[in-house]
């Protein structure tokens, strides 16, 4: 049996904090020192107070955060989300109230959006929180956990959703510099990242005006303004245009595709994946991933040119995302979160019909009878087959195609734009990478190692409990049938853990906004001869 805590000599815990040489994930200079975060900080949890209970809310004052305020929050630092909590929602549930300068971390649905505590909050069980320390500059952590989404998705477990518990939370590694090289560190990435932030956003900018063009050229085509010159030069009318639904003109499908485990993949068959197609096509063959096959299972899920894959299941913006094949390299399946169709091409071009899904009005059919879930939305084969479809003639249709070709010929380089924001992400991940490895040129090799900060951190006295546990009060079922508000019990309840004190000193331990109504509760407490209004308060039995 592995010895507790409190027995266990200073070199003992100097020796167990330090990670073992061949669990390191990687080199560091030699005057860092490899650690976990459960050996230099508190890692505290979250609560979520009852929503049925209004006095929990109303007019609370106290930040509450959620992973949800987090979603696509890109400050480092945070002050507050969409809710607060009141003293009374705190005290009730399991949240706790965390010191400025606390370092957020989300630990499910998802595990990896990080923020800096502005200011006093708390969150809820979505989080895994690093309390102020000694050991490290909050920046410092913060863009180190924001480097290790991947390590810190390797301590987590879950079926339905991965989730980062406390205890493995303790055991993640952590590259501990000296506080100085720590602050230099900050600086430098703090100086780079503006600098890669402005160059991606004039180019997104540029992409989106792209889009923007895009949008308006499609609207036209598929509503037949971009031929009317040539209907006019060919006598042909628009009442020539005919409204089908999908189904009518699908051949083969929809087809659902194929699920395999991860250990199947690595060699063999490509597989389309909904993370290698977009805007219609399907990224460069070479590029997909592998996967072993059946027989069976080839001839049943295998692609073709001109087939369309339909993505079924995402979240809301990507659901619908179709692509074509084409200029197939070799044999090649598509994955179970996406439908294939083969349609009939002696009535329509099929580079008219992607075109077609791939438009605002296109993917509005696509995601007309969506069923939403938390975080996910799907449709089914008959929500394919129901989608409207206006079809010209099938020589307008292929005149319209050339028309966009030409169009969108002068346009490519949209997908150099990107490339451009690609690159410009993986410049900051490789600035982080070598930033947590030492190999910014920011280290002094002849400051005091991290091993004394290290030190100096285990000498310590053990660390405190944010919120320690009190003993449980119990209420009998008699006096609780009398209270008629939470305030008359959590008033109650706070007289029996301090039963000597006088009423100046329990008033002490009440919030100074909530004085007032504790002193009428505690007239109502002695009117219901619940307590007597004594020195020292004596409670009915």
């Amino acid at each position: 049996m592995a010895k507790k805590k409190e027995s266990l000599s200073f070199e003992e815990r100097l020796e167990k904090a330090i990670v073992p040489e061949g669990e390191r994930p990687y080199k560091v200079p030699y005057n860092w020192v490899w650690t976990r975060l459960g050996e230099v900080t508190d890692i505290v949890g979250g609560g979520t107070p009852s929503s049925t209970v209004p006095e929990y809310y109303e007019n609370g004052n106290i930040p509450w955060i959620s992973p949800v305020d987090l979603s696509g929050y890109t400050e480092k630092y945070i002050s507050n989300g969409k809710k607060n909590i009141t003293e009374l929602g705190l005290e009730k549930s399991s949240a706790k109230l965390m010191p400025k300068d606390t370092v957020l971390l989300s630990s499910r649905a998802p595990i990896g959006y990080v923020a800096i505590a502005n200011n006093k909050l708390c969150t809820n069980q979505g989080f895994k929180s690093f309390l102020p320390s000694k050991a490290f500059i909050p920046s410092f952590l913060y863009w180190y956990l924001k480097h290790s989404k991947e390590l810190l998705e390797s301590y987590a477990s879950g079926t339905t959703f991965l989730e980062l518990s406390g205890s493995k939370a303790r055991l993640v590694e952590f590259p501990l510099p000296p506080l100085a090289e720590q602050q230099r560190i900050v600086e430098r990435i703090e100086s780079l990242f503006p600098k890669l932030d402005e160059a991606k956003e004039k180019v997104q900018t540029s992409l989106d005006s792209f889009k923007y063009r895009k949008a308006a050229i499609l609207h036209k085509a598929f509503t037949g303004e971009l031929t009317q010159a040539w209907r006019e030069e060919n006598g042909v009318s628009l009442d020539s245009w005919e409204e089908k639904s999908l189904g009518d003109i699908i051949l083969i499908g929809p087809q659902n595709g194929l699920y395999k485990a991860k250990q199947f993949y690595g060699s063999g068959t490509m597989i389309i994946r909904i993370d290698t197609f977009y805007d219609g096509c399907i990224n460069p063959w070479d590029t997909l991933k592998l996967l072993q096959l059946t027989d069976e299972e080839l001839e049943l899920y295998r692609v073709n040119n001109g087939d369309i894959v339909i993505n079924r299941v995402n979240s809301m913006p990507y659901l619908g995302k179709s692509a074509l094949v084409r200029n197939l390299s070799g044999d090649c399946v598509f994955e179970s979160n996406m439908m294939r169709i083969t349609v009939d091409r002696k009535r329509v071009d099929v580079e008219f019909i992607i075109s077609y899904l791939s438009s605002a009005i296109g993917l509005k059919e696509l995601r007309k009878n969506a069923k939403q879930a938390v975080n996910q939305a799907s449709i089914n084969q008959q929500d394919v087959k129901s989608v409207q479809v206006i079809l010209p003639k099938l020589e307008e249709q292929t005149e319209i195609i050339r028309i966009l070709d030409g169009i969108f010929e002068k346009e490519k380089k949209a997908k150099d734009l990107v490339d451009i924001i690609e690159k410009i992400d993986l410049m900051k991940k490789a600035i982080l990478a070598r930033a947590f490895r030492g190999e910014l040129g920011t280290n002094d090799p002849e400051e005091e190692s991290a091993m004394e900060l290290l030190k100096e951190i285990l000498s310590k006295e053990e660390k405190k409990e944010i919120k320690p546990a009190k003993k449980a009060i119990v209420i009998p079922n008699s006096i609780l049938k009398q209270f008629k508000t939470d305030l008359e019990e959590q008033i109650y309840r706070f007289i029996l853990e301090n039963q000597y004190a006088t009423l100046k000193q329990i008033l002490q331990g009440v919030p100074s906004s909530k004085q007032l109504d504790a002193m009428k509760t505690f007239a109502v407490l002695r009117k219901k001869k619940l307590i007597d209004a004594k020195n020292d308060f004596i409670f009915t039995k």
